[in-house]
């Protein structure tokens, strides 16, 4: 795959396995500078392997990383200078309270943004005080996006941002996101939600045990399954239902 000064991720043949199992296999593809680019595919596709690869937390068995000239592998402390990552599993002491978080994280960076203006365009300023246990599901994302982007990244990776929000809570975590590729800021959003993706993302990169199936628009990955699909307006969930539900031979195979 080419790189050219337009992409900020370049990833080239990227494989890495556990023990026997190969999570991400021989997997390609490029992000460009400024866009909301998502990773979507079934639970255990190897979308969180992916990016853990790219922020530099997994060290790959075979391929090559490329964010903004560096090497993951090679260019670990540099690359966390310009890349704000928010994983799934992400949690803080119950006792932390917000401006400690973020005053913490701060330190980990040679120009990390103001907290103050962060907590007041995340809407985080009047938690300011609160500690993490007492914040609300959408009041922890919104805390875990102004962590991600305290160290002021060129490249913000949030995995499963909206799991567990109620309707409101996704809709204002989605404003956010905007937001964030507002500030300059290229996103990669690993997501399950169709619906997320199609609202947010410039385009999608469908992987499916571990290997790369499709990458393109939303609207132009539903219009590829239109021949496939017995709906007159398909969607992108109807198109990662196509591309990825595996036939009877290959379920009795598995």
């Amino acid at each position: 795959m080419e790189t050219t000064r337009d992409n900020v991720i370049t990833v080239e043949g990227l494989r890495v396995t556990y023990g026997g199992t190969t999570a991400v296999d021989d997997l390609s593809l490029s992000i460009r500078d400024g866009e909301i680019f998502g990773l979507l595919g079934p639970n255990g596709a190897g979308k969180t392997t992916t990016v853990e690869s790219i922020a530099g937390l997994r060290r790959p068995d075979a391929g090559t990383i490329d964010v903004l000239g560096l090497d993951p592998a090679r260019d670990l402390e540099a690359l966390h200078q310009i890349v704000g990552v928010q994983l799934q599993e992400a949690a803080l002491p119950d006792k932390l309270r917000v401006g400690e978080a973020l005053e913490l994280f701060g330190s980990f960076y040679d120009a990390p943004a103001d907290a103050g203006e962060l907590m007041s365009s995340l809407g985080l300023a009047a938690k300011r005080d609160a500690r993490f246990a007492q914040l609300s599901g959408g009041q922890r994302q919104r805390l875990s996006i102004a962590l991600a982007l305290i160290g002021n990244p060129r490249v913000a990776i949030l995995d499963e941002l909206t799991t567990g929000l109620d309707p409101h809570a996704r809709r204002d975590t989605w404003a956010l996101v905007e937001h964030v590729r507002s500030r300059g800021v290229t996103v990669l959003l690993v997501t399950h939600f169709m619906d997320e993706a199609e609202r947010l993302c410039d385009r999608v990169a469908l992987i499916d045990a571990g290997r790369l199936v499709a990458l393109d628009t939303p609207a132009a990955l539903a219009a590829s399954v239109a021949d496939q699909v017995r709906v007159a307006r398909p969607n992108l969930e109807d198109a990662f239902v196509a591309l990825t539900t595996p036939t009877l031979q290959e379920v009795g195979r598995r």
